[in-house]
């Protein structure tokens, strides 16, 4: 199980939303570049940033992606998406430093963009975020809700060549009361590495989440506010 600590981006703030709702923003940092340090230099090997303003259509953190993965690129591997919806976004952010790229609304509504992706970049640049509420697929930074079902859009990303999906419950996310590890294991049995994200408060959970086999699980909140330490939840994902 890899762990993924998260830095999401809001008007060049190192930001965390509850349950995806811009209005219960709580700013941690405003310097993302030096939080993506604090984290490498913990011993992280991945960082998933997303870019918020993009995300939600007005504006873009660009700038500051392409700052956070020249400063930490060398030494961890950078995962990001937010308002991804093109193969020159996805290219972008991919010539800029990231690892991986992550598709989210794009995956919904443009059908023929991952396929796309997969054929310019590879399965190893591209994972597809299913963000869900109530079963069904959230799009466009959460703000509306899809009638397509997780388990369709999994299977049809899967058949298309994806291989990890970062899959997100939202009413768990910025919780703190745990992720959704069974949703998650439902994924996985569909052939899918699955990053499981939203609602990690304690080691419990993380220890969940490695006893289920998961591909890995994103951190947010409970590492800023102190609920237990990077150095700890790394050794929960290196124990699994």
């Amino acid at each position: 199980m890899l762990l993924y600590p998260a830095i999401d981006l809001r008007r060049g703030q190192v930001v965390r939303l509850s349950q995806g709702d811009d209005a219960r923003a709580t700013v941690y940092s405003a310097d993302p570049v030096g939080q993506a340090e604090a984290f490498a230099a913990a011993g992280a090997t991945w960082l998933h940033v997303v870019d918020l303003d993009r995300a939600f259509g007005d504006g873009d953190s660009a700038a500051v992606v392409r700052a956070i993965s020249a400063r930490v690129g060398s030494r961890l591997k950078v995962q990001t998406g937010g308002g991804i919806r093109s193969v020159e976004a996805a290219r972008a952010a991919l010539e800029a430093g990231a690892a991986r790229v992550v598709v989210g609304t794009a995956a919904v509504s443009d059908p023929a963009l991952v396929p796309a992706l997969l054929g310019a970049f590879g399965p190893e640049a591209v994972a597809v975020g299913i963000d869900a509420k109530d079963g069904l697929v959230a799009v466009k930074g959460w703000t509306e809700t899809s009638t397509l079902t997780t388990t369709a859009l999994a299977t049809r990303v899967r058949d298309a060549g994806v291989r990890t999906v970062i899959y997100t419950d939202i009413g768990r996310d910025g919780m703190l009361v745990g992720p959704d590890v069974d949703g998650s294991m439902a994924l996985a049995a569909l052939g899918l590495d699955v990053i499981v994200s939203g609602g990690v408060g304690t080691l419990a959970h993380l220890q969940a989440v490695a006893a289920a086999d998961l591909a890995g699980v994103i951190v947010g909140r409970a590492l800023y506010e102190r609920a237990f330490s990077l150095a700890d939840a790394l050794a929960c994902s290196s124990s699994s």
